[in-house]
């Protein structure tokens, strides 16, 4: 019986094998099946998350489904467009011709709010601009530290301004007047700076300097900054992302405020026109400014040399010395290290303090007649 048995032993050949069948290898078609199929999951997670970093298109002014076009625009060499505001004196009339740049999250209509009176005392014109993807004035996906500078050459002539003209940069267009001083001096007839934002990685700042300007940021903006420089292809997701807070520029959290910016805010109520700063789009906008403002720079203005060797024109710097969105630190250095820039630190004032009354007036006076 017991032979018997084994005789019907599946696939015993003789009844005497008692050893289990190797297995079957897996045929090639179910390997290739399988391999197909495992990365499936992590090729749609790759997917979600590339979906997830990518901006969107900007809304472009004037193109289809783009916000309208509301004032005056003077189209560039490359095509693009930007939009622009003046007031003061007619600018065939003018004596003295100043140009505006606005700062972060601003626009053309956020412009020092100079005196009637000083401007029909000094014959001044005033023009202002949309910078690009801000307001009315289309995005540049290519901008650079140093393509902004052009822009306002561009701008200049399109308007018929004349040889020369002043300058005025507050806050991220505080930053933009380093690279007008190295790109365009010959046209410039004075440079106003105020409370400019400074990039930590600037070659030239000690160490000891930048540390003490970096922990002056709250902690989230330390985040913001180290991003759009470090990884400026994350700055889209990291500024719009619900996990960790963002900058708080861009939030508008009160903790960056001083006592004095505290109470110059509720000047910002007035600004009816805030919806068109970022209708275009944040990241064309706000977020392509930190990715140049803080980003890789091929060239510092702590190495500069002086663009008026001649005294032809004079650069004036400002800060308020408890600004704590923009740490007075840098400014107080770059001015040690540039014997030519004259510096004018505000005791008591913030970030705010060129919407303060009567500072516009001085701000421009002292560029213009030199009075300190």
């Amino acid at each position: 019986m017991a032979a018997d048995s084994d005789k019907k032993r599946p696939g015993s050949a003789n009844g005497a094998d008692r050893k289990a069948s190797p297995t079957k290898p897996r045929s090639s078609a179910t390997s290739g099946l399988m391999s197909t199929v495992f990365p499936i999951p992590f090729v749609l997670l790759l997917a979600v998350l590339y979906y997830q970093l990518q901006p969107p298109a900007p809304t472009t002014c004037g193109t289809p489904g783009g916000p309208p076009v509301t004032g005056p625009r003077v189209q560039l060499k490359d095509g693009r467009h930007l939009a622009y505001h003046e007031y003061g004196v007619p600018r065939d009339q003018a004596r003295h011709k100043i140009i505006f740049v606005h700062g972060f999250d601003s626009c053309r209509y956020d412009v020092v709010q100079v005196s009637p009176e000083l401007v029909e005392e000094l014959g001044i014109y005033m023009l202002s601009f949309d910078r690009p993807g801000y307001g009315e004035s289309d995005p540049h996906p290519s901008r650079t530290e140093d393509t902004i500078a052009f822009d306002i050459e561009e701008l200049a002539d399109s308007l018929q301004l004349g040889p020369k003209f002043y300058l005025i940069g507050y806050s991220m267009g505080g930053e933009i007047m380093w690279s007008c001083l190295k790109n365009i001096p010959h046209r410039l007839a004075g440079v106003s700076i105020l409370g400019p934002v400074g990039n930590f990685w600037w070659s030239g700042f000690p160490s000891n300097v930048s540390t003490a300007a970096w922990y002056v940021q709250l902690p989230q903006d330390q985040w913001a900054v180290r991003v759009a420089h470090h990884a400026p292809w994350l700055a889209y997701w990291w500024n719009t992302q619900k996990m960790f807070p963002a900058s708080s520029v861009i939030s508008f959290n009160p903790a960056v405020l001083s006592r004095e910016d505290m109470a110059a805010v509720p000047k910002f109520g007035y600004r009816t026109y805030a919806p068109q700063v970022r209708q275009q789009g944040q990241h064309e906008s706000l977020h392509r400014d930190m990715m140049v403002g803080f980003g890789r720079w091929g060239w510092s203005p702590l190495e500069m040399e002086n663009p008026f060797p001649g005294g032809e024109a004079a650069v004036h710097l400002w800060h308020g010395a408890e600004d704590l969105i923009v740490p007075v630190q840098l400014s107080r250095y770059i001015a040690q290290r540039l014997p030519w820039v004259r510096y004018h630190e505000l005791p008591t004032a913030g970030h705010l303090f060129p919407i303060a009354d009567g500072m516009p007036d001085v701000i421009v006076r002292s560029m213009l007649l030199g009075d300190e």
